[in-house]
């Protein structure tokens, strides 16, 4: 049985519990980060200000509440915060010697100007971690600049690769850039907690959206560092093998994956075109690439005379690889979606029920949870500032007249 990402009352027994994290982050890789920590079990405050974060303010909107910030903000306290008012410096500073770990993602030089910048999180909190991540990073000539998930796609190499060899270069159809930044974040944030407890060292986690997608760029970049070689777009193509592409079946479209040299036969005899094993033009992998333009019409004559059923069927006697191309619609109500319990719920006391995307790590032992929904504008307030903090109700009182909160 597969331990999936559940939803439980407590993470006391959780990998991280007692790990106190403070979120400073907005959007979505800074979020993200600090989800994934609360997710195994860490204690997060998130702050904002006064009237929410930018992404509480994006449609499309459920009960009055956008339901983008569902999606990076469970298992988290919000607080409010005005961190351009005078009397907010303090409570921050506060803030920083209960935490065990920063996250933040302003770009480079915004938490110095704030007042809190790493060494002065460090005289307040000498093991403090500090995960910063922005679109360039900490250092180099392009740091100070702003990015989004697209810039990064754009400006790390992603986006020249994603399209058709003979169309315009093309985005990701998700924010992967961030995700794939949150993830890197929160893998940083843990080897740094681990270095911690072994050292008693507190440290810099310099996470750059335009690293982690260099770092993404897989064969196109080794063949660029290693060979000087420059490799196209490849459309759905792969790059190394052939035939794989997608195919208009009768009822829409299905991706088959065939250019491996024991999966091209078992395609061809499934097809009832065993001639083409035998052909010398497509024996090699090399052979199958310079002619894939008629093979997949070969195998495109096949497979529009089929339902994608039809296909699933014959393909899975012989174990080819395929997939019918799935809808956002169709994947999220797939048994398979189902059996490994990725879609999490939460009970809001205001909203009622929440779903959304679990967290896809699976453990055996100690997976992450769903404890808290993500919770609206300054929910919490009265258990951070009160309990964690020690101010009083006329504190409270005080700060919000002022707008501190």
């Amino acid at each position: 049985m597969v331990a999936s990402p559940k939803s439980a009352e407590s993470g006391a027994d959780a990998p991280l519990a007692g790990v106190k994290v403070l979120d400073l982050s907005r959007f979505i890789a800074g979020p993200l980060c600090a989800q994934i920590l609360g997710d195994f079990g860490a204690e997060v405050v998130k702050v904002e200000r006064p009237t929410g974060e930018d992404s509480r303010h994006h449609g499309p909107y459920w009960q009055g509440e956008s339901i983008y910030m569902f999606l990076y903000h469970r298992n988290k306290q919000a607080i409010t915060l005005d961190t351009r008012h005078e009397k907010a410096l303090h409570i921050l500073e506060t803030l920083v010697k209960w935490a065990d770990v920063v996250v933040e993602n302003f770009r480079p030089g915004t938490i110095e100007k704030m007042g809190i910048g790493y060494d002065r999180m460090k005289e307040l909190n000498s093991d403090i971690i500090l995960v910063s991540l922005s679109g360039f990073g900490q250092t180099g000539p392009d740091s100070s600049r702003a990015l989004f998930d697209a810039i990064s796609q754009a400006s790390s190499g992603l986006m020249s690769m994603t399209g058709e060899p003979s169309g315009k270069p093309t985005l990701s159809g998700t924010y992967i850039a961030d995700y794939t930044t949150g993830y890197q974040g929160a893998m940083g944030a843990m080897a740094a907690l681990m270095h911690r407890n072994q050292t008693g060292e507190g440290q810099l986690v310099d996470i750059a959206s335009f690293d982690t997608m260099f770092s993404a760029l897989g064969i196109r970049l080794m063949a660029e560092l290693m060979l000087g070689m420059e490799m196209p777009r490849s459309g759905s193509r792969d790059l190394l093998t052939a035939p794989v592409n997608v195919y208009e079946a009768n009822d829409g479209p299905i991706y088959i994956q065939a250019g491996t040299a024991s999966l091209f036969p078992k395609l061809c005899n499934v097809m009832g075109k065993r001639h083409l094993v035998s052909d010398e033009r497509f024996a090699t992998v090399e052979g199958r690439m310079q002619w894939q333009e008629f093979l997949e019409s070969e195998i495109q004559e096949w497979v529009g005379q089929l339902s994608r059923k039809d296909i699933a069927e014959q393909l899975d006697e012989v174990g080819v690889p395929y997939a019918e191309v799935a809808s956002v619609q169709e994947v999220a109500r797939s048994p398979q979606i189902a059996a490994r319990g990725m879609i999490a719920e939460a009970e809001h006391a205001e909203l009622g029920t929440i779903r959304m995307p679990a967290n896809p790590i699976h453990m055996e032992k100690s997976p992450p949870t769903v404890r808290k929904a993500p919770p609206t504008v300054g929910e919490d307030n009265r258990h951070v500032y009160r309990n964690i903090l020690g101010f009083s109700d006329e504190d409270l009182a005080e700060l919000k007249e002022q707008g501190v909160i």
